[in-house]
């Protein structure tokens, strides 16, 4: 029986974390494994046929790849699918969900998805775009229509299905170039795959025929789903030239009527065309094959036949299954020039005609049929062209297209030295850290900003591969980004400022400010001067007042963060630890507010930095003796945590793109401040509970930066220092901005910490080092 995919899963007890890559590193025994999205046998289309073919193709040519199937089904028509097919409902979103979430949970390397704007629900199949948005393994697109001349709802589903994929897949040179040009697509994704067909023997026409009691008839067949698109009235209306030359004349038309011609009109165009056929007195020259016929079926027909006619009358058809069958079958075909035919019949291989004409037809089929050499010459060069895209072929070259689209496995970072400062001073000057990059390159344009400046400074306080005199020399630098950014009139800092040193604003967000005072908190407890620390405890009670009015949650833990800085260089700091209590009583608060039976969190939606909020509820429960605290803390870091790892275990960090969006988390793009807030919050947890467990969880964070991630993307460069900006559907974001440097750099710190405290050199996390030397480490 097939599968309905069962309602979203619930919150379990971080179990997630405990699902990690085999130490050896290798491979599982299948080589591959992909979900295939589309309709499907028995359903009568041809995408079902096509995505049924994939399958069984794959099972017999490349048994090393695991398929699993994900149906479009309608529920009020009801189909036997065969075992372990999943459905999804076509017209329920939240259907498309759960599939997603299956998907994403099964570790599959990739997922093929059959594009049609007719089988996904909503207008257009636009649901379509919210399901490909919730897949985490690359996409691999096979849009079966490519229009030239699409509707505006049209054009913007397929450039966002575009837009997600990772390698797409046509079938005809035409599609390839309107995708590049008309859809954006770039060509090196693109790749050209024939639709496959049977590998029979060649000439066996007179025994098939004799099978079908038609022997002796020279023998004229058209194939598909019948409706006014296929263009058979013109063949009928060509028989009678035909006939007269050729009396043993016998045409076919096998195939049931379009279903959806059936359910609006019923049978009323074939009774149409038998009318005709008997006005024309052709009932002994005119057969009907009146049902859908199985591949099998269909094979032995097209076997029994001289001629195959595709008379479409639409030019923009870019995949015909059956025109690829009678080719590779060797029949002599006779088409107009729709964009498949003229593509695969080019060099000799079938004769193209002007649509619309029967007289145009009856010329092509009487010249083959007067000249038998011709005939049989247009056979054999139809046979040897579909040798190259007989099923063992298409089979190699789709396990190839998986291949290529699928992630490289994780690879483990070896011995390496702490991450240069190179990236970080490369984008800094006399003023500050510039935010932006084009690749390696400062982007000027974007200026700085308060974030990132105090980002630096707290690098500073824990930089040991650095020079006491660059040290202080850069230290001083970000902490005069930060002082002359304060803005007394208004109780706030700045955040954005130009690169001609103007700023862009009079008050920056909460969030900047929350952790411009959690910059300062840091500085005076870690700072290697102690006139930094001066400084920046002079600057913390100036703002203390003024900042802790601030009530976004993130603000509300960065403020928490800052807070128990201090308290640590100075236990009984009353303003402090006031604050402290009223943070974490209003985040807690928040939580209970929030939570749901499958929601352990303090807001309807997932932002960014998600695990400062548990980091600052254990760190106050800790300072403040508060164990309700800690243990809140601890439960919505296990369930956040649980939630950015995998099924497989690496880290999937909670996607930008899930910003705004109640009670979901969508896995792109991905970005370094994600990982670097889950390995600090997991050194917070390991400090309050010592379990091991997050020093695994900090470290699978940790990998993520070197390729343990849903695209195999190298992000950090330990020789430079630098890090891109993220995971995206594609693969990387080549930009190295301000932001993800500074979470690569701060990352590696905190989980140098982690695997100094944890004191568990066997699993060879971080090796070699002490706190202020810097030298080296490695990954298991």
């Amino acid at each position: 029986m097939p599968d309905t995919l069962l309602p979203l899963k619930s919150a379990n007890a971080f179990k997630g974390v405990t699902r990690l890559t085999p130490a050896d590193g290798k491979r599982p025994a299948v080589a591959r494994h992909v979900a295939l999205v589309g309709t499907f046998a028995p359903r009568k289309c041809g995408i079902a046929t096509f995505t049924t073919d994939i399958f069984e193709k794959l099972a017999e040519f490349e048994p090393g790849i695991r398929v699993d199937v994900y149906v479009l089904n309608d529920p009020a028509q009801p189909a036997n699918y065969r075992d372990g097919v999943k459905l999804i409902d076509y017209d329920d979103p939240a259907s498309y969900a759960r599939a997603a979430e299956a998907i994403n949970d099964s570790g599959a390397d990739a997922v093929w998805l059959q594009h049609e704007y007719g089988i996904y629900g909503g207008d257009d199949g636009i649901l379509v775009t919210d399901f490909v948005d919730r897949l985490a393994p690359p996409l691999i697109l096979t849009p079966h229509t490519v229009l030239s001349d699409p509707s505006d709802r049209q054009a913007a589903i397929l450039r966002h299905l575009v837009e997600r994929a990772s390698r797409m897949m046509v079938m005809s040179r035409h599609s390839r170039d309107l995708l590049a040009t008309r859809y954006a697509a770039p060509n090196e994704l693109i790749e050209i795959v024939e639709h496959g067909a049977p590998d029979r023997p060649f000439g066996r026409q007179q025994e098939f025929k004799r099978r079908l009691g038609i022997e002796g008839r020279d023998v004229l067949m058209t194939f598909g789903l019948l409706g006014p698109g296929k263009g058979v009235e013109h063949v009928i209306e060509a028989l009678p030239s035909i006939v007269r030359r050729h009396p043993s004349v016998l045409y076919r038309i096998v195939g049931a009527t379009h279903p959806n011609l059936i359910a609006q009109h019923g049978e009323e165009y074939r009774e149409q065309l038998k009318q005709r056929v008997a006005d024309l007195d052709l009932a002994d020259h005119v057969e009907w094959v009146n049902r859908f016929c199985e591949t099998e079926e269909l094979l032995d027909q097209l076997e029994a036949c001289d001629i195959y006619i595709t008379p479409y009358p639409n030019m923009q058809q870019s995949t015909s299954g059956t025109l690829s069958y009678a080719v590779a079958l060797g029949k002599a075909v006779v088409s107009t020039p729709y964009l498949h035919a003229s593509e695969l019949l080019e060099g000799g291989v079938g004769l193209l005609i002007e649509p619309n004409s029967s007289e145009a037809i009856a010329e092509a089929v009487d010249g083959l049929l007067d000249d038998r050499d011709a005939l049989q010459t247009l056979q054999e060069n139809a046979y040897a062209k579909g040798r190259g895209t007989i099923w063992p072929c298409f089979a190699r070259a789709a396990a190839k297209l998986i291949d290529d689209a699928a992630a490289g496995p994780a690879r483990p970072v070896s011995q390496v030295r702490a991450p240069s400062l190179d990236a970080v001073l490369q984008m800094s000057d006399a003023t500050g850290m510039m935010q932006h990059a084009v690749g390696v390159v400062p982007d000027r344009s974007h200026g700085y900003c308060q974030d990132d400046n105090v980002r630096a400074l707290m690098l500073m306080n824990l930089a040991s591969n650095v020079s006491e005199a660059e040290r202080r020399k850069w230290t001083r630098i970000y902490a005069s980004f930060v002082q002359d950014s304060w803005n007394p009139d208004a109780g706030r800092f700045r955040n954005f400022m130009r690169f001609d040193r103007t700023y862009c604003e009079e008050l920056g967000s909460d969030d900047s400010n929350g952790r411009t005072f959690w910059a300062l908190g840091q500085t005076l407890e870690m700072a290697a001067e102690a006139d930094m620390r001066v400084w920046a405890t002079r600057w913390y009670d100036e703002t203390l007042l003024h900042l802790s009015e601030l009530d976004s949650p993130r603000a509300m833990a960065f403020l928490a963060l800052g807070a128990a800085a201090r308290l640590r260089v100075e236990p009984e700091h009353g303003a402090s630890r006031k604050l402290l209590e009223k943070v974490a009583t209003r985040l807690a608060y928040l939580l209970e507010v929030a939570r749901r039976p499958d929601w352990v969190w303090f807001e309807a939606v997932l932002g960014y930095d998600n695990p400062r909020l548990s980091q600052a509820l254990i760190e106050s429960g800790q300072l403040l003796e508060r164990a309700e605290f800690t243990k809140t803390g601890l439960e919505s870091l296990e369930w956040i945590a649980e939630r950015q790892t995998t099924a497989s275990g690496h880290f999937r960090p909670i996607g930008s793109e899930s910003f705004g969006h109640e009670h979901q988390s969508l896995p792109f793009d991905q970005q370094p401040l994600e990982a670097q807030a889950a390995i600090d919050a997991s050194l917070t947890a390991w400090r309050a509970t010592g379990q091991t467990v997050w020093k695994k969880h900090g470290r699978t964070a940790w990998q993520w930066f070197f390729g343990a991630n849903d695209r195999g993307a190298v992000l950090a460069d330990m020789a430079t220092g630098r890090c891109r900006d993220g995971v995206n559907p594609r693969g990387v974001n080549l930009n190295c901005g301000a932001e993800s440097i500074l979470a690569f750099q701060l990352a590696y710190h905190s989980m140098l910490a982690l695997d100094l405290e944890t004191g568990d050199e066997s699993e060879g996390a971080l090796v070699g080092h002490q706190q202020q030397a810097g030298i080296a480490f490695a990954l298991t």
